[in-house]
């Protein structure tokens, strides 16, 4: 996962979450490890950032969820 520092609206995200590709990306990561997930989660709902950054980062290192992010990243 990239090392950028941005702010996204909660729009924002919402609409690349209910996008193909995200909806996909979702699928693959509850498939793959829906209780590190769900870690992840938590750890944003508590303004944990960085762990949740952490537990997604090695989630989203395979190249199926590469090509996903950057099919988000390029709507």
């Amino acid at each position: 996962m990239q090392k950028k520092s941005q702010d996204f609206s909660m729009e924002e995200i919402m609409r690349l979450a209910k996008s193909p590709a995200g909806q996909q990306l979702i699928a693959m990561l509850q498939k793959q490890d829906k209780g590190r997930l769900e870690q992840a989660v938590l750890h944003a709902k508590t303004g944990d950032y960085a762990q949740a950054g952490q537990t997604l980062s090695a989630m989203l290192s395979s190249s199926e969820a590469q090509k996903l992010l950057k099919e988000l990243g390029g709507k």
